[in-house]
């Protein structure tokens, strides 16, 4: 796989590359700033994209904004955030921009080549990888009313199975139903956690982590 690396820090940087070279991935480019990723992008054509959350020039959410700007250009780049910090805002903004192929872990997640590779080849297939931290203080720092008590019997069925990761037909596979009546439930699922319209896959991994908050 070919990787663009961003981080400001040189150590991190040169760490990240070991790990990738350990593991058979190529480093196409490693960057110090957000600014000079599309242009990397454009001229690498790399299949993932791994960048921090804060870099220059304040050191906030720098690398987070560049992420969600890139996956409007480019939906097919898995793209994963390392952070110091489990901030559940950033989870939000960052699955709000485009679930498919997005991860954010804790920069101590990867210390090891195949821990870094496993999320990246999950995110190069689509999937999301969130940190489980991330969820916990979502968890945390949830104060509301559990979403979940308005759904059915059925949808609660149907929303574990999504968190389980099965595809509608596998749903449908394993409650006996069929792949339109899962649709229905899904779709009842979105309306009644209040998900706002937009890509399947997004509201998906939002209806998911509302379940992992509340269950």
């Amino acid at each position: 796989m070919r990787v663009i690396v961003v981080d400001d820090s040189v150590i991190i940087r040169e760490g990240l590359r070991r790990l990738l070279d350990l593991d058979g991935h190529v480093v196409a480019s490693l960057l110090a700033h957000p600014d000079d990723l599309a242009g990397a992008v454009t001229a690498e054509a790399p299949d993932a994209v791994i960048l921090d959350i804060r870099m220059p020039p304040t050191y906030t959410d720098e690398g987070l904004v560049t992420a969600i700007s890139l996956r409007r250009t480019r939906p097919d780049l898995a793209i994963l955030l390392l952070s110091q910090y489990a901030v559940p805002e950033y989870a939000t903004r960052l699955l709000e921009g485009g679930a498919r192929g997005t991860g954010y872990l804790l920069k101590e997640r990867i210390l090891y080549p195949q821990q870094l590779s496993q999320a990246l080849h999950r995110l190069a297939d689509g999937g999301t990888v969130i940190d489980p931290d991330v969820v916990g203080e979502l968890l945390a720092a949830t104060q509301r009313a559990d979403p979940l008590d308005r759904l059915t019997g059925r949808e609660r069925d149907v929303l574990q199975l999504m968190a389980e990761g099965l595809s509608d037909r596998g749903i449908a596979e394993r409650l006996y139903l069929s792949v339109n009546t899962v649709g229905t439930h899904i779709r009842g699922i979105f309306q009644k956690l209040g998900l706002p319209s937009g890509a399947v896959d997004n509201r998906r991994v939002l209806a998911v982590l509302a379940y992992l908050q509340h269950r």
